[in-house]
């Protein structure tokens, strides 16, 4: 047997053809040997078959020609059951989901059906009548839910990506405890047509995968507008891109801190933030009080009811085909009328004004996605504690409609994966993958149960875009930043010049004014820029309005690369002050 292919790229750039690798697959699910991993799987001549038409079709226009894929078993695919962990509700799709056939269109093969917390109703993985899917770190340890097989089958290394579903967290707790990627992306991003729901107002597909960038690879793939999902919305800007310069986190104040008793986890999270403040991001401490109400919100108010209707047909003919404990939150439902939903509607608003001013202060939420891993036999023993601890850092995210992403983040003292779950207002899902990305790869946590390092993120770069470097107040956090934002400039990335420049201080303004003027070659400094893109007619607005005696040209970098840039005219600097030696414009107003 061949050894697993892991990346995407691996699959789509691979000399063997996908009947062959298809073929790979089911050897390796053999030879993984958990029967409770999946609930269906297409019969390997039945997804060879597949594979000879797609090779025959040929690669042109299919980003993910051949890669396999399995979907969470309450995503319709045609031919295959749709059974939601429940046989008693199983049904057989004369269609595809909206976003499985997106992916199909792409290239990509649907070889089976994950298991899951029965009608995902769980963050455990324990809840199914087919078993508990073995988490593919430790086997004693729960797998998370309600996408376990969805979340054990990528990191045990069988398949590149699956596609699960996330209304409390489906998408993010089994992600962290199989030391996976798991993307809950924007409400509305990924059509619902074709998914069994949970709370049809909450829900939507997540995507697992090894590292942040297949995750958004899938997801761009996966995104668009579906007129018969009256919840679809129209997809923004779909790329990865950089965090912004010297980033603020944002993290629960210290005493708001909820572990459970797990000290390593505690001190993990202590240290992912120490390892994001290496990176060059500021921690700043928020209020999680108006956080955790709204998580409260979701099996203590009515939202418990969406279950119910969902699960009508059987809750109400059939209650004893259910699983018990699934049965028992979801009957929960019958104690609260029409005028407890706007009861709990109204809480809702207040606390969504109260979540959005902490919004004021950072720009990406970092949060343990799980405060501690569970064994089978500890949930055995409280189901009802364990799973609603596991919710912790996850519950609210939905409700108040934001973006996120799970990631490894490091490893604790035990050697398990920690996580971290980043999370951004709606709309930013590439801002906040961005920076996942970043901190993934350099996190030192393998990549699930394969053993292999993330992958260093590609440079994001603003599509169209023409990038300027600036030098003095257009800087990040100083005065005149706000006139590059304005235009919709992105931030690049930092860099230094090559030395061929001079800095100098212009006198004639309090405080004065930059000006960095060109030399000879190695005749300068290395001087501190940072760089932005502006699309072509803000690029114009911008230039227009530069005062003499600046002006524009092209600086050249001690990496090599060039870019728009402020320069000086030579005469301006005659009697000002060479500041070469500071290395910047930053660093020389903090002497001062």
């Amino acid at each position: 047997m061949s050894e697993p292919a892991i990346e995407l790229a691996e699959w789509t750039e691979s000399d063997q053809g996908p009947t062959e690798r298809l073929r790979d697959v089911y050897q390796r699910i053999q030879a993984h040997a958990d029967p409770a991993l999946l609930i269906s799987l297409r019969g390997v001549d039945d997804a060879a078959a597949r594979a000879e038409r797609a090779k025959t079709e040929g690669r042109e226009g299919k980003p993910l020609f051949g890669v396999p894929f399995v979907v969470k078993d309450n995503i319709d695919v045609a031919g295959l059951d749709t059974t939601a962990a429940c046989p008693a509700f199983a049904y057989r799709p004369q269609a595809s989901s909206f976003v499985v056939e997106r992916l199909e269109r792409a290239g990509a093969i649907v070889v089976g059906k994950a298991n899951l917390d029965q009608f995902a109703t769980g963050l455990v993985g324990v809840r199914s009548p087919h078993g508990v899917p073995r988490n593919a770190l430790k086997a004693d340890l729960i797998p998370g839910g309600s996408s376990s097989g969805s979340a054990t089958a990528v990191a045990a290394g069988l398949f590149p990506f699956s596609l699960g579903t996330d209304t409390a967290g489906s998408g993010r707790v089994p992600a962290a405890l199989n030391g996976i990627v798991g993307l809950k992306p924007t409400l509305g991003l990924l059509s619902a047509s074709g998914v069994v729901p949970a709370c049809r107002t909450l829900d939507t597909i997540s995507i697992f995968a090894l590292c942040v960038q297949d995750a958004f690879a899938v997801f761009k793939i996966a995104a668009g507008f579906d007129a018969d999902d009256p919840y679809s919305r129209e997809s923004g800007d779909m790329r990865l891109l950089p965090p912004p310069p010297r980033v603020k986190i944002g993290a629960p104040r210290p005493e708001q801190r909820m572990f459970f008793g797990d000290e390593l986890a505690r001190r993990a999270y202590a240290a992912d933030l120490d390892a994001l403040e290496r990176l060059g991001a500021k921690v700043v401490e928020f209020d999680f009080k108006p956080f955790a109400a709204v998580a409260r919100q979701l099996y203590e108010g009515p939202w418990v009811a969406e279950r119910y209707s969902a699960t009508k047909s059987i809750i109400e003919t059939r209650p004893e085909a259910m699983w018990p404990i699934t049965r028992e939150i979801i009957e929960g439902a019958r104690k609260f009328d029409a005028v407890a939903a706007f009861e709990a509607g109204y809480r809702l608003a207040t606390l969504k004004r109260a979540a959005e001013a902490a919004w004021l202060n950072f720009d990406i939420m970092a949060v343990p996605t799980a405060p501690s891993y569970y064994t089978i036999a500890e949930v055995q023993a409280d189901p009802i504690a364990t799973n609603s601890n596991l919710g912790t850092y996850t519950n609210f995210v939905n409700l108040l409609n934001l973006c996120a992403i799970a990631a490894p983040s490091g490893l604790r003292e035990d050697g398990l994966p920690s996580s971290l779950t980043f999370i951004a207002p709606a709309g930013q899902d590439g801002a906040v993958a961005g920076f996942a990305a970043k901190a993934h790869a350099a996190s030192g946590a393998p990549m699930g149960a394969t053993g292999r390092l993330p992958p260093q993120p590609p440079p994001m770069r603003a599509e169209g875009g023409i990038e300027i470097a600036v030098v003095g107040a257009h800087l990040s956090g100083l005065p005149l930043n706000r006139e590059l934002k304005a235009l919709g400039a992105e931030f690049v990335r930092d860099a230094r010049t090559a030395p061929d420049y001079r800095l100098y201080a212009l006198p004639g303004t309090s405080p004065p004014k930059p000006g960095l003027l060109r030399v000879g070659a190695g005749e300068g400094a290395r001087i501190a820029v940072e760089i932005w893109s502006l699309k072509a007619a803000a690029f114009g607005a911008f230039v227009a309005a530069i005062p003499q005696p600046l002006g524009i040209g092209t600086l050249n970098f001690e990496d090599g690369a060039r870019a728009k840039g402020f320069l000086v005219e030579a005469e301006a600097v005659k009697g000002a002050e060479d500041i070469s030696r500071f290395g910047g414009w930053r660093s020389y107003l903090e002497s001062r």
